[in-house]
Order: C-alpha cells, then sequence, then structure tokens
C-alpha cells in the first residue's frame, strides 16, 4: 500500500482542487487529505468563507479521497508524523518548498517522497478567480439595475 498525503485550504471546491486530488491519487493506492483549520488559513491566506467542519465533510465526500483529516495547529508536521504517507502531494501553487519538506522530515526520521504536481489551465481553477468573477458579475448586476432606474 503507498499512502498519499494532499493538503489544502478547499475553501469553494473547484476543478483545480479536483484535479488535484485525482492527480495525487494516481501516485498510490490510498489518498489521505489534510484541511487546513480555520486559524491556519487566517494566518497563512485570508478568513476562510466555510468553516473548517464544512471543508472538511465537502473534502470527505469526493470518491477519490480515501480519507480526510483536520490539520494540527502549531507544527505542520504532526500531521505528517500522525498520518506517516510514503507521498506528500503538493499542488503547483503551494508556497512550499520540496527540499525543505524532505530535510523536515528526515530530521523525524520520515523517509517520504515529495512530488509537485502539475497546473491545470482552465479559466476558474483557484478560489480567488472564483471570488473576482463573482464579485466582477456583481458590480455589474448592480450598474444594469442603477442604469435600468434612470
Amino acid at each position: 500500500m503507498v499512502r498519499v498525503m494532499a493538503s489544502g485550504v478547499f475553501d469553494i471546491l473547484h476543478l483545480g482542487h479536483l484535479h488535484y486530488l485525482e492527480e495525487a491519487r494516481k501516485l498510490g493506492s490510498e489518498l489521505v487529505v489534510v484541511v487546513a483549520t480555520d486559524s491556519t488559513v487566517r494566518k497563512r491566506k485570508h478568513e476562510p468563507i466555510t468553516p473548517q467542519e464544512m471543508r472538511l465533510e465537502m473534502v470527505s465526500a469526493l470518491k477519490i479521497v480515501d480519507r480526510a483529516v483536520l490539520g494540527k495547529e502549531g507544527d505542520m508536521f504532526a500531521v505528517v508524523e500522525e498520518l506517516r504517507p510514503d507521498i506528500i502531494a503538493l499542488g503547483y501553487d503551494q508556497e512550499l518548498d520540496e527540499a525543505w519538506i524532505n530535510a523536515e522530515c528526515a530530521k523525524r526520521g520520515l523517509e517520504i517522497k515529495v512530488v509537485r504536481l502539475p497546473k491545470m489551465d482552465t479559466d476558474l481553477d483557484a478560489t480567488r478567480k472564483i471570488i473576482h468573477k463573482v464579485i466582477e458579475w456583481y458590480a455589474v448586476q448592480q450598474w444594469l439595475r442603477q442604469r435600468e432606474e434612470k
């Protein structure tokens, strides 16, 4: 059995997430997904739109995911030590350095392969893109309403 670990925020599930998890799943026989906690998301990215329990439930429901767990607070490698994956799959845009992850795992006596997955080229493959598209759509709708009222 080859356990693959993927991780992310998964705030608004989209095709980029699905592609990332599908590619990660191809690397092994079991896919375990670590969903970032709300506090981690706040520290590293933004205020989460969807609470961690909902994000965890959504990711858990995906057919390609064998198990989903919440990340740990503080030491990000605590969950790696707990899950003991054979492979850590990184998304193309995750701001983590493969060499650093390898070094941290080695310090803890973990032999884990780190794989950077390729980018998917689609229009709405990122949460920020979706948010901007919704904001843009809303602004146009407001403008059209104001114009009709005149």
